[in-house]
């Protein structure tokens, strides 16, 4: 699997390298005659274009390497760093462009549009619509963010030629001089794209929490297994497409026979490698589930917290008896937006379970926060 997604991302990398470099020579091309600098400025979008499929390339070959000692957990984040490098030359070039866009727009210069010129830019259009639609399906095929991140700039540059192109007829047929202006906005999209494309490839570097709908394909998996209970603290850790490792925490009656309850787990974990191409690793947790009183308490908890909002769950729920003081230990799953508030929740809590109870109640609560809660 791992080596056709390679071979599909550089296939897909050397369609964008040649695609990209015919654009650029035919659009300098028509940019030097026409004297205009906004096909001049898509001329070196095109060639962002172009050296993003390189590094693309370059990243898919070199995300392919082994893991090793100083990176037991592959290479795969080659294919964010290289996005990252990519995001970096688009910002230098759209800068550039935008200076020589400004100096015409004080000094303009007439620009010389003939047909010649106009039917370049509608090829170009044509072209840089299919290169989106072969993206898109390389992409999806792959599931690779690079190459879905690639069909949108595609067919933003698309869009982009259609309205140079206008502008040009505009220019031809209107005599309107806002061909300077045209290069000013050029500028700010690939200005633009460069921010949007470094946004996409750092936040994967710094590490993102776990996708919303990976976390549910996971958690209903795990609970439709036999003898699991419940499962909580799921965590993924991105090292790059393909290349993901989690832990979950699985709960089972503390009454099953250990040995089978470990294979169960096995099995799960060797599933969600097949399946999901997640390397799980399973912490075991065995809990109770005869006991009518620690029910009875661990429902009026969970109803107390939901009162107060209703995404606040528990889970490790546990309890100490005395005569007269009962201690209750659990986790709370905290959204994030409610950090801060940790012990304004448990003196609420006890203070409600006290009004309600003819012990002494106290808790014992460690917080885990539910950034996608």
């Amino acid at each position: 699997m791992e080596d056709s997604r390679s071979s599909v991302g550089k296939r897909a990398g050397m369609v964008g390298i040649f695609t990209n470099l015919l654009l650029v020579v035919i659009k300098l091309i028509a940019g030097i005659l026409s004297a205009s600098v906004s096909i001049t400025a898509d001329a070196l979008n095109n060639l962002t274009d172009a050296t993003s499929s390189i590094v693309t390339l370059v990243g898919f070959k070199l995300s392919e390497l082994p893991p090793d000692h100083e990176h037991p957990y592959g290479h795969a984040r080659f294919e964010y760093v290289s996005g990252l490098v990519v995001a970096m030359l688009i910002f230098v070039i759209g800068f550039e462009m935008m200076m020589g866009s400004v100096k015409k727009i004080i000094n303009p210069v007439d620009t010389k549009i003939t047909p010649l010129i106009l039917g370049i830019l509608c090829i170009s259009v044509g072209i840089k619509a299919g290169l989106y639609l072969y993206y898109k399906k390389k992409g999806e095929e792959i599931s690779s963010s690079v190459l879905l991140a690639s069909s949108v700039d595609s067919k933003n540059d698309a869009i982009t030629t259609f309205v140079v192109l206008i502008s040009m007829m505009a220019e031809r047929y209107f005599q309107m001089r806002i061909d300077g202006f045209m290069g000013v906005a050029v500028a700010v999209f690939i200005l633009y794209s460069g921010i949007i494309l470094a946004k996409e490839t750092v936040s994967p570097l710094l590490g993102e929490g776990v996708n919303e709908e990976l976390k549910n394909v996971l958690e209903q998996y795990i609970l439709s297994r036999e003898k699991v209970a419940g499962c909580h603290d799921l965590m993924v850790h991105d090292y790059g497409p393909g290349k993901r490792f989690a832990s979950i925490h699985i709960e089972m009656d503390k009454e099953e026979d250990p040995i089978v309850c470990h294979e169960i787990l096995d099995k799960i974990e060797r599933e969600c490698l097949k399946k999901y191409g997640v390397n799980l690793v399973v912490h075991y947790d065995p809990i109770v589930t005869d006991d009518p009183e620690l029910e009875r308490l661990h429902e009026i908890v969970l109803s107390l917290l939901k009162m107060r909002d209703e995404r606040l769950t528990i889970h490790d729920f546990r309890m100490t008896m005395g005569k007269e003081n009962v201690n209750l230990l659990f986790d709370i799953v905290l959204p994030q937006e409610l950090l801060g508030q940790e012990k304004e929740i448990q003196t609420s809590l006890e203070k409600a379970l006290n009004s309600i109870g003819d012990k002494t109640y106290f808790t014992v609560i460690t917080f885990d926060i539910g950034f996608n809660s």
